[in-house]
């Protein structure tokens, strides 16, 4: 068997695995390294993986009514919008963190409910609480445990270890903020804080799971707040949402080399948005824009392009969001 060919298949194409679910193939003859490195990439077919990817959005306060218990379910390889099991409350200024089976939803408004969002079934549920009530936090995390930022003008951190349910104490961050953003792959979680002592900032700190070390991360390209985030194995995009008025601006976080760079802009200004992803593409929840949005757009990490995405079920903001394929984290 070949190893310079992909498969084991002699062809001017590259042979690409269509994964990480049970319905994909790797077509061909792999050498165990070949698989190991599709797998981390998040790109091997792995049995008992039947769902499909989705996103979950907790769409926040819906324009009007105020906070809601809605949610949507994003169907990536069909761009389908369509309902999802709703939360056990009204919820706005949450945060949400989760590997390739739930989703742990922060539902926020100075409360320390958490639901557990279980993909398969579309099941919500009781998660165990957060430490201490909180609102406008953050969250990231990798296959076993969520990082939770509560929010509320703290330097407070839990963490939540998805097998067991456990809510535990997490290294604090660098600053007391809150209305932060962050994201992150398997090895680290990249926090922008957002508001630190009343004011907007360029602050971001790097959690490493291993060791629950809390150290500085390159700064983002403007002072901002009311951001949202998303990314692969390899990227966090950084929607930064509010400067001095609401903002177009991304950046693009390369966490080798913790190298900020310009990522393609929304197509809007816009803040108080949300945002989840699997390994090729970020689905972001502009939030406010003129008014509380249905809108969102697709960023695709190779090409950097931003492209409409199938709008939400209502116009809302300052909601939360997770999804099953993040690369990097849940593979």
């Amino acid at each position: 068997m070949s190893r310079t060919y992909q498969g084991g298949i002699i062809t001017k194409t590259l042979i690409t695995p269509s994964g990480p679910y049970q319905c994909g193939a790797a077509s061909g003859v792999w050498t165990i390294d070949q698989m190991v490195g599709w797998q981390k990439a998040g790109l091997w077919p792995t049995a008992g993986n039947a769902y499909g990817t989705v996103g979950i959005f907790a769409l926040g306060c819906v324009g009007g009514v105020g906070p809601s218990t809605t949610r949507n379910k994003y169907t990536f390889s069909s761009c389908l919008n369509g309902s999802a099991t709703a939360s056990s409350a009204a919820s706005c200024g949450g945060s949400a963190a989760g590997n390739s089976t739930v989703g742990i939803f922060a539902i926020g408004n100075c409360t320390t409910t958490r639901n557990k969002y279980t993909y398969s079934g579309d099941v919500n549920a009781s998660a165990t609480a957060a430490s201490a009530a909180y609102y406008y936090g953050s969250a990231t995390g990798n296959s076993t445990v969520g990082i939770f930022a509560l929010g509320n003008s703290s330097t407070t951190r839990n963490k939540y270890t998805y097998s067991g349910d456990t809510n535990g104490s997490a290294t604090a961050a660098s600053a007391a903020s809150y209305i932060g953003s962050a994201a992150g792959n398997s090895t680290v979680g990249i926090f922008a804080l957002g508001n630190v002592c009343c004011a907007l900032s360029t602050t971001r700190n790097k959690y490493t799971y291993s060791g629950d070390v809390n150290a500085s991360a390159t700064a983002a390209s403007a002072a901002s707040y009311y951001g949202s985030a998303t990314g692969n194995s390899t990227v966090g995009i950084f929607a930064l949402g509010k400067n001095s008025v609401a903002s177009t601006t991304r950046d693009k976080y390369t966490f080798s080399g913790c190298v900020v760079s310009s990522g393609a802009a929304a197509s809007a200004a816009s803040y108080y948005g949300s945002a989840a992803g699997n390994a090729t593409v970020g689905i972001f929840a502009l939030g406010i824009a003129s008014g509380a949005s249905t809108t969102r757009n697709k960023y695709t990490y190779s090409g950097c392009v931003n492209a409409s995405a199938t709008a939400a079920s209502a116009a809302s903001y300052s909601g939360s969001a997770a999804s099953n394929g993040t690369t990097g984290v849940n593979v």
